[in-house]
Protein backbone atom coordinates (compact mmCIF):
# COMPACT_ATOMS: atom_id res chain seq x y z
CA UNK A 1 0.00 0.00 0.00
CA UNK A 2 1.19 3.13 -0.94
CA UNK A 3 0.81 5.75 1.98
CA UNK A 4 -0.12 9.80 1.72
CA UNK A 5 -0.57 10.46 4.83
CA UNK A 6 2.12 8.68 7.28
CA UNK A 7 5.24 8.25 7.14
CA UNK A 8 7.62 5.39 8.76
CA UNK A 9 10.82 4.95 9.92
CA UNK A 10 12.84 1.94 11.26
CA UNK A 11 15.64 2.03 14.15
CA UNK A 12 16.75 -1.39 14.61
CA UNK A 13 13.49 -3.14 15.78
CA UNK A 14 11.61 0.41 16.70
CA UNK A 15 9.11 1.21 13.98
CA UNK A 16 8.32 5.27 14.42
CA UNK A 17 4.79 6.09 12.59
CA UNK A 18 4.39 9.82 12.11
CA UNK A 19 1.08 11.26 10.75
CA UNK A 20 2.00 13.49 8.11
CA UNK A 21 -0.73 16.16 7.62
CA UNK A 22 1.41 19.22 9.02
CA UNK A 23 -0.68 21.65 6.93
CA UNK A 24 -4.14 20.37 8.60
CA UNK A 25 -2.31 20.17 12.52
CA UNK A 26 -1.64 16.39 11.26
CA UNK A 27 -6.09 15.69 11.71
CA UNK A 28 -7.46 12.24 11.43
CA UNK A 29 -9.46 11.96 7.97
CA UNK A 30 -10.65 8.76 6.44
CA UNK A 31 -7.32 7.83 4.48
CA UNK A 32 -4.94 8.38 7.50
CA UNK A 33 -6.90 6.36 9.45
CA UNK A 34 -7.09 3.19 6.93
CA UNK A 35 -3.22 3.91 6.33
CA UNK A 36 -2.81 3.43 9.97
CA UNK A 37 -4.50 0.38 10.04
CA UNK A 38 -2.14 -0.79 7.16
CA UNK A 39 0.67 0.15 8.66
CA UNK A 40 -0.26 -1.11 12.12
CA UNK A 41 -1.13 -4.76 10.74
CA UNK A 42 2.01 -4.89 9.18
CA UNK A 43 3.94 -4.33 11.69
CA UNK A 44 2.16 -6.76 14.44
CA UNK A 45 3.13 -9.50 11.61
CA UNK A 46 6.73 -8.36 11.05
CA UNK A 47 9.02 -9.91 13.30
CA UNK A 48 11.62 -7.42 12.79
CA UNK A 49 9.49 -5.01 14.89
CA UNK A 50 9.25 -5.03 18.36
CA UNK A 51 7.93 -2.17 19.51
CA UNK A 52 6.19 1.34 17.65
CA UNK A 53 6.32 4.88 18.85
CA UNK A 54 3.71 7.05 17.24
CA UNK A 55 4.04 10.67 17.13
CA UNK A 56 2.91 14.04 14.18
CA UNK A 57 4.80 15.84 11.26
CA UNK A 58 6.34 19.37 12.58
CA UNK A 59 6.40 21.22 16.15
CA UNK A 60 3.24 22.26 16.40
CA UNK A 61 0.85 18.92 16.56
CA UNK A 62 0.85 15.42 17.26
CA UNK A 63 -3.17 15.12 15.75
CA UNK A 64 -5.46 18.18 16.38
CA UNK A 65 -8.47 16.18 16.89
CA UNK A 66 -10.55 14.64 14.04
CA UNK A 67 -10.71 15.95 10.02
CA UNK A 68 -14.47 17.33 11.04
CA UNK A 69 -15.21 18.18 7.63
CA UNK A 70 -15.53 14.59 6.16
CA UNK A 71 -18.76 14.34 8.88
CA UNK A 72 -20.76 16.97 8.68
CA UNK A 73 -23.52 16.15 6.79
CA UNK A 74 -23.57 12.47 8.71
CA UNK A 75 -26.77 11.63 10.33
CA UNK A 76 -26.94 8.94 13.13
CA UNK A 77 -26.53 5.91 11.97
CA UNK A 78 -23.89 6.74 10.10
CA UNK A 79 -22.12 8.56 12.85
CA UNK A 80 -22.29 5.07 14.99
CA UNK A 81 -20.45 3.59 11.98
CA UNK A 82 -18.01 6.49 11.65
CA UNK A 83 -17.03 5.62 15.73
CA UNK A 84 -17.49 2.04 15.54
CA UNK A 85 -15.12 1.72 12.44
CA UNK A 86 -12.67 3.61 13.82
CA UNK A 87 -12.50 2.32 16.96
CA UNK A 88 -12.28 -1.47 15.88
CA UNK A 89 -9.90 -0.88 13.13
CA UNK A 90 -7.08 1.67 14.83
CA UNK A 91 -8.30 2.78 18.40
CA UNK A 92 -8.99 -0.70 19.63
CA UNK A 93 -6.07 -2.28 17.61
CA UNK A 94 -3.62 0.22 19.33
CA UNK A 95 -4.91 -0.46 22.70
CA UNK A 96 -4.89 -4.40 22.23
CA UNK A 97 -1.57 -4.92 20.56
CA UNK A 98 1.03 -7.37 21.78
CA UNK A 99 3.97 -5.51 21.03
CA UNK A 100 4.11 -2.05 23.13
CA UNK A 101 3.50 1.51 21.51
CA UNK A 102 4.42 4.44 22.69
CA UNK A 103 2.63 7.82 21.98
CA UNK A 104 5.17 11.03 21.77
CA UNK A 105 3.10 13.71 21.88
CA UNK A 106 4.31 16.71 20.00
CA UNK A 107 2.16 19.69 20.42
CA UNK A 108 -1.63 19.54 20.18
CA UNK A 109 -3.76 16.12 21.19
CA UNK A 110 -7.43 17.23 20.47
CA UNK A 111 -10.35 15.24 20.38
CA UNK A 112 -9.24 12.26 18.47
CA UNK A 113 -5.48 13.10 18.86
CA UNK A 114 -5.95 12.78 22.04
CA UNK A 115 -8.06 9.94 21.50
CA UNK A 116 -5.33 8.54 19.85
CA UNK A 117 -2.82 8.66 22.47
CA UNK A 118 -4.99 7.16 25.23
CA UNK A 119 -4.92 3.97 23.26
CA UNK A 120 -1.05 3.99 23.14
CA UNK A 121 0.30 2.10 26.06
CA UNK A 122 2.56 4.78 27.57
CA UNK A 123 2.42 8.72 26.18
CA UNK A 124 5.33 10.89 26.30
CA UNK A 125 4.44 15.06 25.89
CA UNK A 126 7.03 18.08 24.88
CA UNK A 127 6.81 20.92 26.75
CA UNK A 128 4.67 22.29 24.29
CA UNK A 129 1.86 20.19 24.12
CA UNK A 130 -1.68 21.12 24.76
CA UNK A 131 -4.20 18.00 25.34
CA UNK A 132 -8.03 17.97 25.40
CA UNK A 133 -11.25 16.48 24.16
CA UNK A 134 -13.32 19.87 23.10
CA UNK A 135 -16.09 17.04 21.16
CA UNK A 136 -19.01 19.06 23.28
CA UNK A 137 -18.03 21.97 21.89
CA UNK A 138 -19.57 20.94 18.40
CA UNK A 139 -22.43 19.05 20.01
CA UNK A 140 -20.72 15.88 20.36
CA UNK A 141 -18.74 13.39 22.96
CA UNK A 142 -15.77 11.91 22.44
CA UNK A 143 -16.16 8.55 19.68
CA UNK A 144 -12.75 7.07 19.34
CA UNK A 145 -12.83 5.44 22.83
CA UNK A 146 -12.10 8.82 24.67
CA UNK A 147 -14.64 8.51 27.69
CA UNK A 148 -13.37 5.19 28.60
CA UNK A 149 -9.83 5.11 28.10
CA UNK A 150 -9.65 8.79 29.94
CA UNK A 151 -11.68 7.99 32.56
CA UNK A 152 -9.35 4.96 32.94
CA UNK A 153 -6.22 6.52 33.24
CA UNK A 154 -7.62 9.74 35.31
CA UNK A 155 -10.33 8.72 37.14
CA UNK A 156 -13.98 9.70 36.59
CA UNK A 157 -14.00 13.00 38.44
CA UNK A 158 -11.20 14.48 36.11
CA UNK A 159 -12.67 12.69 32.88
CA UNK A 160 -15.81 14.51 33.96
CA UNK A 161 -14.03 17.95 34.20
CA UNK A 162 -12.27 17.72 31.11
CA UNK A 163 -14.85 16.16 28.49
CA UNK A 164 -17.37 18.24 30.06
CA UNK A 165 -15.59 21.29 29.88
CA UNK A 166 -13.80 20.75 26.53
CA UNK A 167 -10.72 23.10 28.07
CA UNK A 168 -7.19 22.08 27.18
CA UNK A 169 -4.67 21.79 29.43
CA UNK A 170 -0.73 21.94 28.89
CA UNK A 171 2.01 18.86 29.56
CA UNK A 172 2.73 20.08 33.21
CA UNK A 173 -1.26 19.66 34.31
CA UNK A 174 -1.10 16.10 32.38
CA UNK A 175 1.54 15.21 34.14
CA UNK A 176 0.55 15.64 37.27
CA UNK A 177 -2.85 13.95 36.73
CA UNK A 178 -1.16 10.86 35.23
CA UNK A 179 -2.77 11.27 31.85
CA UNK A 180 1.19 11.41 30.52
CA UNK A 181 3.91 9.58 31.93
CA UNK A 182 6.58 12.03 31.29
CA UNK A 183 7.16 15.70 29.87
CA UNK A 184 10.28 16.85 27.69
CA UNK A 185 11.84 19.26 25.89
CA UNK A 186 10.92 18.90 22.07
CA UNK A 187 14.15 17.98 21.27
CA UNK A 188 14.44 14.96 23.50
CA UNK A 189 10.92 13.60 23.05
CA UNK A 190 11.78 11.05 20.07
CA UNK A 191 15.11 9.90 22.07
CA UNK A 192 13.17 9.38 25.47
CA UNK A 193 10.32 7.76 23.73
CA UNK A 194 13.19 5.23 22.22
CA UNK A 195 15.40 5.07 25.11
CA UNK A 196 11.91 3.67 27.09
CA UNK A 197 10.71 1.54 24.25
CA UNK A 198 14.61 0.24 24.06
CA UNK A 199 14.41 -0.82 27.71
CA UNK A 200 10.96 -2.30 27.50
CA UNK A 201 12.35 -4.37 24.34
CA UNK A 202 15.23 -5.79 26.28
CA UNK A 203 12.54 -7.97 28.51
CA UNK A 204 11.20 -11.00 27.36
CA UNK A 205 8.70 -10.89 24.37
CA UNK A 206 6.31 -12.84 25.38
CA UNK A 207 6.14 -11.37 29.02
CA UNK A 208 5.98 -8.06 27.68
CA UNK A 209 2.58 -9.22 25.53
CA UNK A 210 1.20 -11.02 28.52
CA UNK A 211 1.33 -8.09 30.53
CA UNK A 212 -0.06 -5.73 28.32
CA UNK A 213 -3.16 -8.40 27.80
CA UNK A 214 -3.29 -8.61 31.72
CA UNK A 215 -3.26 -4.64 32.51
CA UNK A 216 -5.53 -4.08 29.93
CA UNK A 217 -7.81 -7.00 31.42
CA UNK A 218 -8.10 -4.80 34.91
CA UNK A 219 -9.45 -1.75 32.88
CA UNK A 220 -11.78 -3.66 30.85
CA UNK A 221 -15.64 -2.45 30.74
CA UNK A 222 -18.53 -2.44 27.88
CA UNK A 223 -18.70 1.68 27.80
CA UNK A 224 -17.07 1.12 24.66
CA UNK A 225 -20.55 -0.12 23.44
CA UNK A 226 -21.86 2.52 25.05
CA UNK A 227 -19.61 5.65 23.45
CA UNK A 228 -20.84 3.97 20.29
CA UNK A 229 -24.16 4.72 20.51
CA UNK A 230 -24.12 7.77 22.01
CA UNK A 231 -21.58 9.39 19.83
CA UNK A 232 -24.14 8.09 16.92
CA UNK A 233 -26.96 9.61 18.31
CA UNK A 234 -25.34 13.05 18.76
CA UNK A 235 -25.40 12.88 15.00
CA UNK A 236 -29.05 13.13 15.06
CA UNK A 237 -29.65 16.59 16.97
CA UNK A 238 -29.47 20.06 16.56
CA UNK A 239 -26.69 21.10 18.90
CA UNK A 240 -24.18 18.63 16.65
CA UNK A 241 -25.56 20.62 13.26
CA UNK A 242 -24.78 24.32 14.97
CA UNK A 243 -21.61 22.57 16.81
CA UNK A 244 -19.90 22.08 13.42
CA UNK A 245 -21.53 24.59 11.55
CA UNK A 246 -19.97 27.36 13.65
CA UNK A 247 -16.70 25.44 13.84
CA UNK A 248 -16.39 25.28 10.19
CA UNK A 249 -17.46 29.12 9.76
CA UNK A 250 -15.25 30.19 12.50
CA UNK A 251 -17.67 31.52 14.38
CA UNK A 252 -19.32 30.88 18.44
CA UNK A 253 -22.38 28.21 18.37
CA UNK A 254 -25.56 29.47 19.45
CA UNK A 255 -27.01 26.01 21.48
CA UNK A 256 -30.20 25.81 22.36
Amino acid sequence: MDYSNILMETDGDILKITINRPEKLNALNKQTLVELNHVLLDAFENAKVGGIIITGSGEKAFVAGADISEFANYNQEEGENLARDGQYKVFDLIANAQKPIIAAINGFALGGGLELALACHIRFASENAKLGLPEVSLGLIPGYGGTQRLTQVVGKGKAMELILSANMIDADEASKMGLVNKVCALDQLLPEAKSLLKTILSRSPKAVAAAILAVNAAVSTNGFATEIVEFGKCFGNEDFKEGVSAFLGKRKPNFK
